[in-house]
């Protein structure tokens, strides 16, 4: 068993269920497992003139909810991500067919919750759900599974606490994300650890769920890992779709997987009635590559 850096005391490298323990992290290790940076071509490339993270978001003070959103979300898409969002990491799952082959899938998934920024200076970005499905769907991307948040988790690198803030009306404000951005960069610190590597505890995920179907107008979160590998949130719909604190991240999960090691659209392994089960709870989940797109357009 190897270690695993974490706030919450020792934590072991195994996974569990289905999923496997992650590759050790670096471009060239990454790279064999199929999460080369080509997958990432849909991102523009960042202006040599784009403002840093605090920049963006020092302008955003006043702002939230779709105001906001709108403003990060065309910085996104301009190309104002920090280059180390573009290194991909690798989450396996493993399992066996019913003809008793063994089967894995590998997932590419961005090290850490999506930011603004610079690689010095960026800002994670709670974004709501239509912001988020839209970068998500122009970058070439998915949102996660519940399940793959759990494997996410499972096999970061980097696993840190929770760090909850107080409830209230300020919640979804621009100062409470700035500063509980800070907080998650303090952490980090004092662990030494490579931004690249991939990293969980730091948020909630807005995820991709056939419940999205049941509950239009809403948005499905689950996760923030506790560091004895439970969630602080189960899944949930209860928050309209444009609703985002400081709390909830945007991980962005590529939609070329590999099964076995060949390159499949991820799309095609959510709605497979074999393959599902290892990336999803709720079993296969039609045509996710529309469910997404319909939570923007």
């Amino acid at each position: 068993m190897r270690r695993i850096a974490s706030l919450g005391g020792l934590v072991l490298g195994l996974a569990l269920g289905s999923a496997v323990p992650a590759a050790a992290a670096g471009s060239a290790t990454r790279a064999t497992h199929g999460c080369a940076k080509t997958l990432t071509r849909d991102i523009p490339a960042r202006p040599a003139a784009a403002p840093s993270g605090s920049a963006v978001m020092n302008k955003l003070l006043d702002l939230s909810g779709s105001k906001r959103d709108a403003a990060v979300r065309d910085q996104l898409l301009a190309g104002n991500v920090p280059g180390f969002l573009r290194d991909l990491a690798p989450v396996r799952f493993s399992g066996t067919e019913p003809d008793g082959s063994k089967v894995e899938v590998t997932i590419c998934v961005t090290p850490d919750y999506l930011a603004v920024g610079n690689d010095r200076d960026f800002v994670r970005v709670p974004l709501g759900l239509p912001a988020a499905a839209e970068v998500a769907d122009r970058f070439g991307f998915l949102l996660p599974t519940p399940k793959m948040v759990d494997a996410i988790y499972r096999q970061a690198q980097v696993r840190l606490a929770p760090s909850p803030m107080q409830p209230g009306r300020m919640m979804t404000s621009t100062a409470y994300l700035l500063r509980h951005n800070h907080t998650v960069q303090s952490q980090r610190a004092r662990l030494g650890v490579s931004q690249d590597e991939l990293t969980a505890g730091d948020k909630k995920d807005v995820v991709l769920s056939a419940r999205l179907r049941r509950a239009p107008g809403k948005v499905a979160i689950y996760g923030w890992h506790r560091s004895n590998g439970r969630p602080i949130q189960p899944l949930s719909t209860v928050h309209v779709a444009r609703y985002a604190d400081y709390s909830h991240g945007i991980r962005l999960v590529s939609d070329t997987a590999f099964v076995n090691g060949k390159p499949v659209p991820l799309a095609t392994v959510m709605q497979d009635p074999k393959l599902a089960a290892l990336i999803s709870r709720e079993g296969p989940i039609a045509k996710p590559r529309q469910l997404l797109a319909s939570l923007y357009r």
